[in-house]
Formats: C-alpha cells, structure tokens, sequence
C-alpha cells in the first residue's frame, strides 16, 4: 500500500520508519501513536526529501519539544556564525530549528540547513518572498508566494508557518481593536500590509486547497501561524486573537479532509492567569490539534531577560496542555541572537519544557531529577556534572571558586547540610570549627 503523508498512512494502518522511531523514543506502542495520528492530535514533521531526519512527534502524550530559531537577516547576512548557530542548537538537543532568513543567500542556507540537520526544520515562506523577488511587497502576486512555498518544500523542510487565518474579517477587527502593540507578528504584518494595499483576500486563505496540493505532495505539516498573536499583556486573549483562532480551527478540519498534518500556533504575550484558558481555547477551538506556542512572555518590562519571561509562560503553558516551545532569547525585541544568546534560550526553553512535562505526567520525566538528587545526596560532583541540562556552566562555576574540602562547596564549606546528614547517619564526628 502507498501513502501520500504520515497522517494518511496512520489513517491505512500503515507503520512508516518515522513512526517506528517515534514510538522508540517515546516508549509508546506503534498502534497507540497511529491511533493519535490518524485523529490529528499527534504529528510527525517528515518532508519526504529530508534524507537524515530523525523523526520527532509533537502532541498528545509526547514529550514537549523545543524549537530554536536562527537565520540571516539584511543587517547580519553572513551564512556561517549561523550554521555555527546549527551545530550549537543540535548539541544542545533541539528538536527543530526554524530557518527565518528574510535577506541574502536564504536558499543556500535553507539547503545547507536540511542537509545537516536531524532535527526537523520549519520556515515562514514569506519572509523569503520579500527578499527573493527583490520588489514592493505590494507587487508580489498570489503565483509568487506561492512559487516561493514551493521552492521550500522542495528543499526539504518539515513544517512552513502560513498566517492562513488572518483573512479579511479578522483584518477588519485588528483595525477597530484599539490594540497596543496592533500586529506584532512579522509574517501577519506582512499580509495584512499586502492585502490592505492590494485590498484582497489574503492569499493563503483563498487559495488554501492550493496550499494543501503542495503539503500533500511533499507531506509537510502545516504550522498555522497566529497573525493576531499578542504582543503585550493587554492585547491578549481579544477578540483578533480569539477570531483567528476560530478560523484556524476551521482551515484544520480541511486540512486533515486532505491528510495533511497541522500543528496551531499560539501567543505571545499574556499574563500567567490567562494561560492555562488560552490552551484549553485552542485545544477545544482546534480540535485537539498540536499547540506550538511562542513562551508566553508572563511581562512586558524585561528586555534582556525575556528568555525568562517566556520559559515562566512556557512551563505553564506546557503543563496547561501545549506540546512545542519556541525558544526566546535575551535578545528578544532587541537584535539578532548571538551564538551566547541563543545556548541562554535553549537551556531556559528546555527548562521550562522539561518542567511542564514533570507537571503533566510524563512517563518517566522525573527520573532525571530523582537521579540529580541521589548524585547530589551523595556528593558525586561529577555525577551532578553529567546529569545536567548544561553541563559546561556548573563545571565552570565548580573550578572557578574551590572549596577547602571537596565534599562541600564555598557557600557553605563545612556547614553544608548534605555533609554533615550523610556523617551525622553514618554515626561520624562533625567538626563545624576549624
């Protein structure tokens, strides 16, 4: 039996070699994931010409996965501090990379990305748009957009971000909304600036079965981007937001008529109380399809520390039923990530990812802490070292200020509680003075 994508052959009964290594590393029988698959709340990013894949699951009952963005930009368009970017954020154990590149050599890049990446790779196509045709964005027309998202594709990646749900209507509402921060979605703005000059429907809303032509064939996942994604506190949870949520949730049921997978993209910006509302909206509005949510950033005054602010908002958005963090950095709204800035996003996304998926219940998330525990009960240093998310900084840390006694460290030297319990229930002496 043939298949044209991986939702279509869960829906045949079919086991692909991507299935057979997700259910590996997710320790799920195969016929549980095909089940989730078929039904849309699961999917694997897997475009047929992306050779070395190792194929990931985002969804129901897996473990949340952490995307890293990177790419060119007209300001910092030299092609290889950014694969340096690549090999840090594959070492570091991300899931997937997102190329964003808006300027300059972004096929080249595109390509060498796929070639060496395992990871899943997803892009915005319209960033491209701009930058490839070198013309007014105005001028673009409906084949060229489309053409660009075919030439992604083709390249090899996993999954494209496609602002579908802001169409005309809810363009309408982002003018009356009296919004802060209006639209602080780069690829929204770009639509909505093309189809208020143009006065037309956005172009991947009308012609979305077009856009399914091309997943189907490729058997690339559609990353439903949220245009209307909050850009401050005060913006969250309104009415552009709710209402492209809902057209969303529609363009879903067409795709999955088309077995093609889909994954929702969410906020943004949005105090702590609203999270867990806002994942149950779009679980209930999307049809439990994968959630893909940038932080959210729980405040808006801590430039240079956002990547804290978003892993706050990612744990409690994972714990609340998200399944895909994107990764902010210090330098959120600020400059491109260095290479510095983005190891800082990694390691607080993957905090925060690891924290929600300890909150939810998955199988055998809390191991890892309750190995960190007994190697710090015992005192084992190096065991520490080596069970840590990062271990290169608590190393740094360890050399930079050592100890008089090596079972202890310089903050609390011989008053350390572990030292002296482990002596005290070993029947030995403690001697707190020198």
């Amino acid at each position: 039996m043939s298949y044209t994508t991986q939702m279509d052959a869960a829906r045949k009964g079919i086991v692909t070699p991507q299935m057979e290594t997700v259910a590996r590393k997710e320790n799920i029988r195969v016929e549980d994931l095909m089940e989730r698959m078929a039904k849309g709340s699961v999917i694997i990013p897997a475009n047929k010409n992306h050779k070395n894949l190792d194929a990931e699951a985002v969804g129901e009952g897996m473990r949340i996965k952490i995307n890293v963005n990177l790419g060119i930009s007209k300001d910092c368009c030299d092609v290889e501090p950014e694969l340096d970017k690549v090999r840090a954020a594959l070492g570091m154990k991300a899931e997937a990379i997102m190329d964003l590149s808006c300027y300059g050599k972004t096929q080249e890049f595109r390509q060498k990305l796929v070639e060496m990446s395992p990871a899943m790779i997803g892009t915005v196509p319209i960033y491209d748009a701009v930058g490839f045709y070198d013309k007014n964005l105005q001028d673009i027309t409906v084949d060229e957009f489309f053409k660009v998202v075919e030439r992604h594709v083709m390249d090899g990646v996993d999954f494209l971000t496609i602002h579908a749900g802001l169409n005309k209507h809810t363009a309408e509402k982002v003018k009356t909304a009296k919004r802060l921060t209006n639209i602080v979605s780069r690829g929204g703005s770009l639509l909505f600036t093309w189809m208020e000059i143009n006065n037309a429907e956005n172009p991947f809303y009308e012609h979305f079965d077009r856009l399914l032509d091309i997943c189907e064939e490729y058997d690339v996942t559609l990353s439903l981007g949220d245009g209307c994604r909050p850009g401050c506190l005060y913006d969250a949870t309104d009415a552009c937001q709710v209402e492209e949520l809902i057209t969303l949730g529609e363009l879903t049921k067409r795709a999955w008529e088309r077995n093609v997978q889909v994954m929702i993209e969410g906020p943004g910006h949005m105090a702590m109380n609203e999270i867990p509302g806002n994942m149950m909206m779009e679980k209930r509005l999307c049809h439990n399809a994968p959630f893909y949510v940038l932080g959210p950033l729980v405040t808006d005054v801590a430039p240079g520390y956002d990547h804290i602010t978003a892993a706050i908002g990612g744990a409690i958005a994972g714990a609340s039923g998200a399944d895909f963090l994107c990764y902010v950095t210090p330098a959120e709204h600020l400059r491109l990530p260095t290479l510095e800035d983005m190891k800082e996003g990694i390691v607080a996304t993957r905090i925060a990812a690891h924290a929600a998926d300890i909150a939810k219940g998955y199988p055998g998330a809390a191991d890892w802490d309750n190995n960190m525990a007994r190697a710090r009960a015992a005192l084992d240093w190096d065991a520490q070292f080596a069970l840590a998310m990062d271990p290169v900084k608590p190393v740094e840390y360890r050399k930079s200020s050592e100890p008089e006694h090596k079972d202890s460290c310089t903050m609390c030297g011989k008053m350390c509680a572990v030292r002296n319990m482990n002596r005290v229930l070993e029947g030995k002496d403690i001697q707190l003075d020198d």
